[in-house]
Parts: structure tokens; sequence; C-alpha cells
């Protein structure tokens, strides 16, 4: 919900630089194009945390934490590298 939200508004500041641009006020048009179209590409584009069945190999460590992930209602346990920083989600 929250990231449509932010999508649809960034959509209409977007929209409303590329107004003000043909309108003829050219550097705020261009200020809100660019920040909207910004925000667009930057929530179109995210990268998202996945998740999977599969046991990580020996690098990972369990960190403990557990939740129930709230899009798919499943539990998840998290993975830690402690070389990279990087997590990894495993779905229980």
């Amino acid at each position: 919900m929250l990231r449509t939200t932010v999508l649809v508004i960034a959509g209409i500041v977007a929209a409303t630089g590329a107004a003000l641009i043909l309108t003829g006020v050219t550097l705020p048009g261009i200020q809100a194009l660019v920040m909207g179209g910004l925000v667009v590409l930057g929530i179109l584009c995210e990268r998202r945390y996945g998740h999977n069945n599969q046991q990580p190999d020996g690098r990972w460590q369990a960190t403990g934490e557990r939740f129930v992930d709230p899009t798919s209602g499943k539990d998840v346990e998290v993975y830690y590298d402690p070389k990279s920083g990087e997590r990894h989600y495993v779905e229980r």
C-alpha cells in the first residue's frame, strides 16, 4: 500500500514537472520531472529481499531471527554472511 502511494505521488510530481516544462517554466519543471522520475524508477527497480526453501551453504550463520512474512504469511528464518554482511531469508 505504501509503495503504491509513493509511486502514485512520484508519478504526479513527474507529470507536473513535464507540464511545467511544456508551459515554459523550465527549471522548476526539470527539477520536478527528474525527482519524480528518479523516485518512480527507484520504486520500480528496487531490490526486494528474496527468500526460498533452500538451506544456505556453510558460510551462512543463523541469526536466530524469525518472523512471519507479511506478503506470504509464511514463517521466515534469517541467515547472515559475516564476510559480506548479506542476509538470506529462508521459508520454514
